[in-house]
Order: structure tokens, then C-alpha cells, then sequence
């Protein structure tokens, strides 16, 4: 069997505003297609970008293992790897190429490649995994060691001839999750994690996942490996998993990175029991629909031992919520706050700003909405036009050059949104100066000495007049004194501040 190097494009050091929160996860999607390449009989072997200072590590792992073939695999689990930031996506190339460089041949997979197999294949890889990856990889693995032509693969993007790709037909998605194995935690250097960790918030945190994709119809959602397919775990399944990485890695924490935790009626009650069962009760963290939480569901929620729901509320504007098709109503996002939060249940609010026809009057019905609902932690962006969303054709005439972020914290409008870039900018310094005041003033920043919160405290009191006063300002000016959409270029890589990790 050939030797088989699993990379991804994601280096934390390349996100600076993820790399201020020092809060990294291994790569699950690469460690799920580890595990099943194993079991098909591969030799694998994992190079974790995550922590990794650059592409240079790359290819000094490109060396060390002298691999066959290279699968970049980018972590479908991972939100950022959806919108595919521009440096990562830079990254990947850079790592193709240099395997290339090597007479390795490539296989890329992910949610940018599959969106956009063009720009991988013409750095030089044989092959783009679309949609889910763990069937096609292991089938194109098997096509390549027997002699056979890739295009008889289904879920494929080929080179077909100079300047064009053909996709093969689609494979059909996996139904039963329970049988796939569980991720290949051994090719990690967990106690690594465990040591950044610790070393910024006291505990360590592990990945794991109960599902795959989501059934909701938001138009700005992209869903490029699953489209609106919803698949799950059996309860039992994921409390055994929680059990086995409990015993063998003790993480003080699990973040459940589901695009919807718990969808499936009675699944979170049976979970609970499932936990409590093995003495597998830890702390976590999930991602749930407003209405989707019920009192039974919060309750047990609570009883397995959740810590926080991230709520995906975008606005505490109903018209805005209707024009995303988003399917909720801000009483719901209200009414799920105060149940968490009444349960001992942290609550987190993603928020969305500058979806076409937002006006000033919804954006401050969202402040009051994080005003009135006091939730523990936010989640600040703007709306990001993803290929093959409603969304993104709405917008695609009003998009300039730039048609990504650079990186999580860039917040540029990609097209003519309701107000300019200068403006979201600033609401988004305002609403997080706010927060943390607000934060502050309860007692409830985390780790800090009575100086630090005093300071702190006095720093935001003073800031937040001179913010919204910027934001004011920024939203009187008009898009046609601005001119054009500006073109941005990313960043230079070497311009970001080294990453001290352990």
C-alpha cells in the first residue's frame, strides 16, 4: 500500500485574531479521513498545520515521511475552511505545489476546492475530492494502487484538458455515521493543545462531532459538502466516544462543532441518559437553533452537562431575519436565552450585520436584542456572499475583486451592502467595547485581577463614546463619495506577528 501524507491549509499563525484567542482544535475532517483510509490498509501518517509556524513545516514533513501521495484535506468541520480565507487558500497551493515539487502526487478535498477544484488542480493535483470525503478518497486511493482511471470514481474534479475540469457523477453521502471509525486521535500531538490550552484559559478543550450537515433553507448559508442533507449519530454512539477520549486524553471540555446540535426530537434526552450512564459528564459547548429549544431540550441539555449554546440570532431585526429566510422569530431567540440561561447554561449569539436592506433602525434593534438578553459571549461578522447561496447571486453584480476575506477578522463588505466597510468596522468595535463593559461592570470577565478589571473597566468607559462617534460619522458617508469598490490584496504572511506556541 502507498504511504499517504494528510495535511490541511488551516495554520492558526495565519488567522491573527484566532491566534489572540488561542482556542485551536485539531483537524477533525483529516482525522476521520485518516481513520478510514487506515482501515482500508493505507500507511498515514498526519501533518497538523494548525499548530504549525508555516509552510516550511510542510515541507520539512514532505521529507521526514517521504509520502506518495499528499491528501490536504481541509477540515469541512471548521467554519473558516467554508468561507475559505485567502491566506489559507494560499497556503494549500503553496503545500501542493512544494509536494509536487517532490514528485508526490496530490489530492485535495474540502469546501473551497470543492467549490472551486480550478485553482488546486492547476497548482498541480491529480485529483479534488467534492462533497464528503472519506468513500471517494478511500475508492480513488484504490482506483490509483489497481491501474484504473480516476474518472471512473464518482465525486471527483479532474483535469480533462488544458484549462477546463470535469466533475464525475456525485457519490452518494454516507447514511449510517455510526459506521464510520472513530478519528485517528493517535496521529495527534494532543498533549500540545493541551498545553496552549491551558496555558490561556486554565482547561483544555476537545473537538468532536454527533452530525453532519443541516436541513435549513438560510439563504446565505453555503453548504458545499452536504448540501441539505442532515445525517446523525446515534446518542449512545457519541457518549461512548466522549467516554474513550475522557479516559485516554482527560480533556476538561468537549466543543460539539455540529451545524445544529440535537435537531433529531428525543435525541438530546437520550443523549443525556447516554452520558450520565458511562459517568461521561463533562462540560460542553454546542450550536442550536433559537427554536429548537424547548424547555425539555434545555433541560436536558443541562443534565448532560452543557456550558454553553451558541445561537445562531444574526439580527434582532424580524425583517431582516425573514429576509435571510432564517425560519425564526426574535421572541424565540428572547424566549431560548432566558431558558439557557434560567438552566445555568451560558448563552453565545452569532450576529450578522449588513445583509442587503438592513437599515439603522435594524441594527439597533440588534444592540438592544444583546442589551435585553445579556447573553455571556458574542459573535460578531458581516454578511459574506458564499458561491451558491441566494445570497450570492443576489450580490455577485455588486462584488468587486476582492470576493474573500483575508483572514477571520478582515469584516470588509465583498459588495455594496446597506452601509460602507469604515461603518461595520466600527459597530463592530462599539458592539464588543459594549459587551465587555457591560461584562466588566458584573463581575464576570474571566481571569482578571481587581487592577486589571478596574483598568479595563475605565479604558471601555472612555472608549465607547469616541467609537460611537466614529460609527456615526462613518454612517453618514455616502457610497457614492467613497467611489468604487476598493481593491484589497491579502496581507503579507510575513507581516503577522510569529505565533508563540508551545
Amino acid at each position: 500500500m502507498p504511504r499517504i501524507l494528510l495535511g490541511q491549509g488551516y495554520y492558526l499563525r495565519f488567522d491573527r485574531k484566532l491566534l489572540r484567542a488561542r482556542q485551536p482544535y485539531a483537524p477533525l475532517g483529516a482525522l476521520y479521513a485518516a481513520a478510514c483510509l487506515r482501515q482500508a490498509g493505507h500507511d498515514v501518517s498526519l501533518f497538523d498545520s494548525m499548530l504549525a509556524a508555516g509552510e516550511s513545516e510542510w515541507e520539512q514533513a514532505l521529507e521526514r515521511e517521504r509520502p506518495e501521495f499528499a491528501v490536504l484535506y481541509e477540515d469541512g468541520f471548521n467554519y473558516l475552511s467554508k468561507m475559505c480565507l485567502l491566506r489559507m487558500r494560499e497556503a494549500a497551493l503553496t503545500m501542493t505545489r512544494a509536494a509536487r515539487a517532490r514528485g508526490v502526487r496530490v489530492i485535495a478535498a474540502g469546501p473551497d476546492a470543492s467549490d472551486h477544484p480550478e485553482p488546486y488542480i492547476d497548482a498541480g493535483a491529480l485529483a479534488v475530492v467534492t462533497g464528503e470525503g472519506e468513500a471517494t478518497l478511500v475508492a480513488l486511493m484504490e482506483a490509483l494502487r489497481s491501474g484504473k482511471a480516476p474518472r471512473e470514481v464518482p465525486g471527483l474534479a479532474l483535469r480533462t484538458q488544458p484549462g477546463a475540469c470535469e466533475r464525475t457523477p456525485a457519490r452518494p453521502f454516507i447514511k449510517d455515521l455510526d459506521s464510520l471509525p472513530e478519528p485517528a486521535w493517535d496521529l495527534v500531538d494532543v498533549e500540545r493543545y493541551r498545553g496552549v490550552w491551558k496555558a490561556r484559559h486554565g482547561y483544555f478543550s476537545m473537538n468532536l462531532v454527533s452530525t453532519r450537515g443541516c436541513p435549513y433553507h438560510c439563504n446565505w448559508c453555503a453548504k458545499p459538502i452536504y448540501g441539505q442533507r442532515y445525517a446523525v449519530r446515534s446518542p449512545e454512539r457519541v457518549a461512548d466516544e466522549m467516554d474513550s477520549l475522557r479516559r485516554r486524553f482527560a480533556p476538561d471540555h468537549f466543543n460539539f462543532v455540529d451545524d445544529i446540535f440535537g435537531l433529531v426530537p428525543g435525541w438530546v434526552e437520550r443523549f443525556a441518559a447516554a452520558v450520565l450512564a458511562r459517568g461521561a459528564r463533562t462540560p460542553f459547548r454546542c450550536l442550536s437553533r433559537a427554536d429548537l429549544l424547548s424547555e425539555p431540550v434545555v433541560r436536558a441539555l443541562a443534565k448532560a452537562g452543557c456550558a454553553t449554546v451558541w445561537i445562531g440570532a444574526e439580527s434582532g431585526s424580524q425583517k431582516v431575519l425573514d429576509a435571510m429566510e432564517k425560519g425564526t422569530r426574535v421572541e424565540q431567540i428572547r424566549e431560548a436565552a432566558r431558558r439557557l440561561q434560567a438552566a445555568g447554561i451560558q448563552v453565545g449569539f452569532f450576529l450578522q450585520f449588513g445583509y442587503p436592506g438592513e437599515t439603522r433602525d435594524d441594527v439597533e434593534r440588534t444592540l438592544q436584542l444583546v442589551r435585553d438578553c445579556r447573553p455571556d459571549d458574542i459573535g460578531v461578522s458581516v454578511s459574506y456572499p458564499l458561491p451558491g447561496t441566494k445570497f450570492h447571486a443576489r450580490v455577485a453584480a455588486e462584488m468587486g475583486a476582492k470576493r474573500n476575506w483575508s483572514d477571520s477578522d478582515d469584516l470588509a463588505m465583498l459588495y455594496r451592502g446597506p452601509f460602507p466597510t469604515a461603518f461595520y468596522r466600527s459597530l463592530h468595535r462599539v458592539l464588543h467595547s459594549e459587551f465587555r463593559l457591560r461584562r466588566l461592570r458584573e463581575g464576570a470577565a474571566p481571569r482578571r485581577g481587581r487592577l486589571r478589571r478596574l483598568a479595563a473597566l475605565a479604558y471601555h468607559a472612555a472608549a465607547l463614546p469616541l467609537l460611537r462617534a466614529r460609527m456615526e460619522h462613518a454612517a453618514r458617508r455616502s457610497h457614492q463619495a467613497l467611489g468604487p469598490l476598493p481593491v484589497e490584496l491579502p496581507p503579507d504572511a510575513a507581516a503577522l506577528p510569529s505565533a508563540q506556541l508551545p
